[in-house]
């Protein structure tokens, strides 16, 4: 069963989705809040899993991060890490409201840029009990250096000039200048990263497109994203467990190695063999062992 939902955070209503299962009887279970990848919305992955989890007997709560989606905010497109740490953290305080939740079990799931915010917002919230992550990606390491830290220092200093100017020019009421999040089209991808190529597939076609996913960021955000490191306190994570599930060919697996590397016991590294990032978003071959994987993490954790 789906039911749409609203709920604050840091001043601005958030739209989300929560799905529960169809046998619900309304007394309390356990819930996960799943945060969807920079550029997304509730719509695509984040609602592919969370429909999962909830035919295995949980709550999930799929959201619009504040700036995107159908949620609140101004400029639209911002993509303040900060903020959607925040929203992580929102989504859980209006889980614990709700009688028809229990506020000791609430998981968290973080897909793409979100496995870099919904364990930085675990750091230090310890309402999350159980933290996952799917093809996680430190938003700030990506642009910052580049898919595979192939790009040079230069880059952050040019944008970050870039970054003042707008806002003077955003304060004289001109538009805020955006960039995509993925290529619009697959012309001249041939020797991109496959990041790059499966992007432009899935948000930008039939496959994984939604009106409310608009392709764009706000430019000016690099100065928020530089300042932000989704792992740099992982240990206090610990002792609540932690997974990272990522495709074996990956072009950004390393994200999820390294951090699993200075995360604290207990913690894991699940691989799907075969898939890549995006695979699992959607396809059904690599989404139902995640999906599996995931189940049992928070049946494990949130319903002893």
């Amino acid at each position: 069963m789906k039911t749409n939902v609203t709920f604050p955070s840091a001043g601005l209503n958030l739209a989300g989705i929560l799905f529960t299962p169809d046998s619900h009887t309304g007394d309390p279970i356990p819930a996960v809040v799943v945060s969807h990848p920079g550029g997304g919305v509730k719509e695509q992955t984040a609602s592919v899993y969370a429909e999962r989890l909830a035919r295995e007997g949980f709550a999930a709560l799929v959201f619009d991060a504040a700036y995107q989606g159908e949620s609140e905010g101004l400029p639209r497109g911002l993509e303040n890490p900060f903020q959607r740490a925040e929203d992580v953290r929102a989504a859980v305080t209006y889980l614990t409201t709700r009688d028809d939740i229990d506020p000791d079990r609430i998981g968290a799931l973080g897909i793409c840029a979100s496995g870099g915010y919904v364990p930085f917002a675990a750091q230090t919230d310890h309402r999350i009990k159980a933290v996952a992550t799917v093809s996680a990606v430190d938003i700030r390491d990506l642009l910052v250096n580049g898919l595979g830290r192939t790009q040079g220092p230069e880059v952050l200093q040019a944008m970050l000039d870039q970054a003042g100017a707008l806002r003077t020019a955003e304060a004289k009421g001109q538009t805020p200048a955006t960039l995509n999040w993925a290529p619009e089209s697959p012309e001249g991808l041939d020797e991109a990263p496959v990041l790059y190529r499966e992007a432009q597939d899935y948000y930008r076609t039939p496959r994984g497109g939604h009106c409310n996913s608009t392709n764009e960021w706000v430019l000016r955000s690099i100065d928020q994203i530089a300042q932000y490191d989704s792992y740099a306190m992982i240990e206090l994570i610990s002792p609540r467990p932690l997974l990272m599930i990522v495709g074996s060919d990956a072009d950004t697996a390393y994200f999820s190695r390294e951090a699993i590397d200075k995360a604290n016991e207990p913690k894991e590294l699940y691989t799907v063999e075969g898939a890549t990032h995006i695979d699992l978003y959607d396809k059904d071959t690599y989404v139902t062992p995640t999906a599996a994987k995931l189940s049992d993490f928070y049946t494990t954790h949130l319903t002893a």
